[in-house]
């Protein structure tokens, strides 16, 4: 029951928030934790889509099996690009650190 229950809120999500994508939240029930569906999971998605040599689908329309199949491939394979923005972010952040070190002395 529980289960229907959850169901029924996560698609109600979905369809209620077609306006904005970066508010749907989908959980990954093996792993017990939530993706945020933006923009970097739809390109995610559609490289899955590649790989797998499938047809675009909506995700939400996908069988609970492949859902699952999906999160698997998914943690197999992060996001580069915000990998990257993040550690050039931390990156400069910590130059940022040094020369104020520097102009102190």
């Amino acid at each position: 029951m529980r289960r229907w229950i959850g169901s029924l809120l996560l698609i109600g999500s979905l369809v209620g928030s077609t306006g904005c994508v970066a508010r749907v939240r989908v959980y990954d029930e093996p792993r017990q934790d939530y993706h945020r569906w933006d923009s970097w999971e739809e390109r995610a998605y559609r490289e899955f889509l590649r790989e797998m040599r499938r047809e675009y689908r909506q995700y939400r329309r996908l069988s609970r099996f492949q859902q699952e199949e999906y999160w698997r491939w998914r943690h197999d394979h992060p996001d580069r690009n915000r990998d990257r923005n993040r550690d050039r972010n931390r990156g400069r952040n910590r130059d940022r650190g040094r020369e104020r070190g520097r102009d102190q002395r």
